[in-house]
């Protein structure tokens, strides 16, 4: 219509020109002719909009045959379609594995040709009602077929709406994107073995979306999944004899004879108290729980509860418990099947240790940790042992310090000089597995073990030079005897 009045417009126009220009001058001629050619293109005009409206359809009939499209793709997908529908509606675990597993282009094919079913599975399926090892099989990258078979399962090339479970027709069986079939029942409408939750959740001109319970699994990617993971298991097992490495000195270790019940662990204790990663063997066999393991945290608990009720050595309870970790540490290596002796300084000990004592570093564990011996000793084991050999050093958990005991007024004295402390309260607590033994005075090791230290420790520690001094004599004489 529009185009219409411009052509009489400009017919007009140019008639009162061709009048004008037979009385003016001859230039008005000229553009008398360019008028009319101008209404000869507006005429002309009208009969190529067709071909210009056609460009549209046919550009949508070129994408719709590159994208696999027949007759009815004349429309392509737009901003009705279901699959728009589906990337923005609240399905969005099932959108995202749509958009990993490359599917996007097959599914705008698929919508292309006709309507589609999308039984899309609720986000609480794929998030957490799904095996987290299946889910790691479907997101690796070589599992990327896996991964779209599934999801094509959930798409039927047909369209299916819930009042269609009510017909007589409704097919028992469908074939699905993913080449397999899906088995389908009414009253209620059911997928597979998913009950329809929200049934016509999402209607489209070209498809509909239900809401399904669970994730549809198809077999063929039920034995993808078996197979992989029965491979992993074989490939995890180490092949018979292969060679050991050892945690703390990467070197190739024989493997252990099998330690029988109640044996001492075969881990030193210093090794099981190293940090990092528990390289300790497991319980010990014993006649704690119900697993026979020892208990050795409720072992602490108890005899801690009998310092207390003991009475004198308060302080030192409140240390293990409340200043340090080491009543944590302690049942956690008696579980282990460790044993300890700790020698309890009482509370008039314990009162005598002066402030510069408690801030040194590692104070108060490494001042513990000194009167702790790694043994099971009580006070009749300690006395005989230093009745029969006259000194005794014992192990304890400060590496590489060692206490000493000795025999001393009908009792056992550990330390020497003025550090010393006397054996005090014998036998505390005793179960087995931890041995208390109260002492009158807090031991420190000597600052010097090479020289020894001031007092009675130099002279102990110069004793032993002494008595090797002449062997070596004596020794060096005889070859020089020999020599000649």
């Amino acid at each position: 219509m529009c185009g219409e009045n411009e052509r009489v417009t400009l017919e007009k126009l140019a008639k009162e020109h061709i009048l004008k220009g037979r009385t003016a001058e001859r230039p008005w001629g000229v553009s008398a002719l360019l008028l009319l050619l101008l209404a000869a293109a507006a005429t002309a005009a009208p009969p190529e909009q067709p071909a210009l409206s056609a460009t549209p359809s046919s550009g949508a009939a070129a994408n719709n045959s590159s994208g696999g499209g027949g007759g009815a793709a004349s429309n392509g997908v737009n901003s009705n379609s279901v699959l728009v529908a589906l990337l923005d509606s609240h399905y969005t675990e099932l959108a995202e594995l749509v958009e990993k597993a490359l599917l996007l282009q097959t599914l705008e094919d698929a919508v292309g040709k006709g309507n589609v079913t999308i039984f899309a599975p609720r986000n609480e399926a794929l998030e957490r009602d799904l095996d987290p090892e299946f889910r790691r099989f479907l997101l690796e990258p070589r599992n990327l077929r896996s991964l779209q078979r599934l999801l094509l399962f959930h798409v039927l090339p047909d369209r299916l709406h819930a009042s269609d479970s009510s017909s007589p027709d409704f097919p028992s069986s469908h074939p699905t994107l993913s080449g397999e079939r899906v088995d389908l029942s009414a009253s209620p409408m059911r997928v597979g073995a998913a009950a329809v939750t929200r049934p016509d959740a999402v209607v489209r001109p070209d498809g509909v979306i239900h809401g399904i319970e669970r994730l549809l699994v198809p077999r063929s990617v039920q034995e993808d999944f078996n197979r992989r993971r029965s491979l992993a298991a074989i490939s995890a097992v180490l092949p018979t004899g292969a060679p050991e490495v050892d945690p703390r000195t990467h070197r190739l270790k024989k493997p252990a004879p099998p330690v029988p019940p109640g044996a001492p662990p075969v881990l030193p204790i210093w090794d099981a108290m190293a940090p990092g990663p528990s390289i300790a063997p497991a319980p010990a066999p014993g006649p704690g729980s119900g697993k026979h393991h020892f208990d050795g945290h409720s072992q602490v608990k108890d005899f801690i509860q009998t310092l207390l009720l003991y009475g004198g050595y308060n302080e030192l309870a409140d240390i293990l418990v409340n200043l340090t970790s080491l009543a944590t540490e302690m049942g956690r290596l008696v579980s282990e099947g460790y044993v300890l002796t700790v020698l309890a300084p009482n509370d008039e000990a314990m009162a005598r240790l002066t402030t510069d004592q408690l801030s040194e570093p590692g104070s108060p564990e490494n001042i513990l940790y000194y009167h702790m011996i790694p043994e099971y000793q009580t006070e009749e084991s300690m006395y005989n042992a230093v009745r029969r050999f006259g000194k005794v050093r014992y192990d304890t958990l400060r590496l590489p310090n060692k206490v000493t005991a000795r025999e001393a007024d009908g009792s056992v004295k550990f330390g020497h000089g003025e550090g010393s402390a006397y054996l005090f309260d014998p036998d505390i607590y005793t179960d087995g597995r931890i041995s208390v033994q109260g002492i009158d005075a807090v031991l420190f090791p000597p600052k010097d073990t090479a020289t020894g230290g001031e007092g009675s420790g130099s002279g102990s520690s110069g004793a032993a030079p002494a008595r090797k001094a002449p062997a070596v004599t004596a020794h060096s004489k005889s070859k020089l005897r020999r020599g000649q």
